[in-house]
């Protein structure tokens, strides 16, 4: 019995009989159950919610602190058990790929946990329902409240329904790649330099902005990747110039 499931104390909202359905309905899709509905709510409530609520509440981010850490620990378990014949510098690479940003976002996408984010308007005016970083937050912040109120046992079985296949697509070569990580990897060991990035140009209002931005290595500019944010733009033009100059036989996981 994990002892901190019996202490720990949650500031939120009460939750109502309209919201403890949805969030059995989201306990159905994502195939949990929580003998707390107050912790799994707590892990759907953003700072943005937080703040503008009239009561003090707490939000999710320490929930996210924990999950990222059981997140880490179960996956790191499991490819230390699978991948016995690997270095920890590979194991390494597998788990960067499978715990990244882009691997929770599209978890969270998959069981719909848009539709249950507790969100300030500020921030859902600005589309921070459809974030990433957002989304992929609110998972580890589920992750973390699973935790507490099932232990480690539940928590591992769950992340590992999920992780499982996207640890083989890597181990295949068939996921969404760093290109970023592997473009400076690449670049580093063969001209012992650092990619460049520029931005080219960016528009639209605050809200809805896009960026370009360009990349040099070596003397040749590759780009411009064009994205959401300066982040997604950079991996965009990281790909080009990592697909130009590593030949398929040269990449790696």
């Amino acid at each position: 019995m994990n002892p901190i499931k019996k202490i720990f104390p949650v500031k939120t909202p009460e939750v109502s009989s309209r919201r403890r359905s949805d969030l059995r309905l989201f306990e159905k899709q994502a195939g949990i159950r929580f003998k707390r509905l107050d912790l799994l709510n707590l892990a759907f409530i953003h700072r943005s919610y937080a703040n503008e609520y009239s009561q003090k509440i707490d939000n999710n981010e320490k929930l996210e602190f924990l999950g990222d850490s059981v997140l880490g620990m179960v996956t790191a378990d499991y490819l230390f058990n699978l991948l016995p014949e690997k270095t920890e510098g590979d194991l390494a690479k597998v788990k960067s790929f499978v715990v990244s940003e882009d691997s929770l976002d599209l978890l969270a996408r998959s069981m719909d946990v848009d539709k249950y984010l507790l969100i300030g308007k500020g921030e859902e005016n600005s589309g921070g329902r459809k974030k990433k970083a957002i989304l992929a937050d609110c998972m580890e912040a589920i992750i973390g409240a699973y935790y507490l109120d099932t232990g480690y046992k539940e928590v591992s079985k769950f992340v590992l329904h999920h992780l499982v296949p996207e640890i083989e697509k890597v181990l295949e070569n068939r996921h969404k790649k760093d290109y970023k990580t592997l473009l400076q990897e690449y670049v580093q060991k063969k001209f012992h330099i650092y990619p460049k990035y520029s931005l080219v140009k960016k528009s639209g209002p605050d809200h809805d902005k896009t960026f370009w931005i360009e990349v040099a290595v070596n003397g040749k500019v590759f780009g411009p990747g064009e994205g959401k944010n300066k982040k997604e733009a950079e991996q965009n033009a990281a790909a080009v110039a990592y697909l130009f100059l590593v030949s398929p036989s040269d990449s790696s996981l």
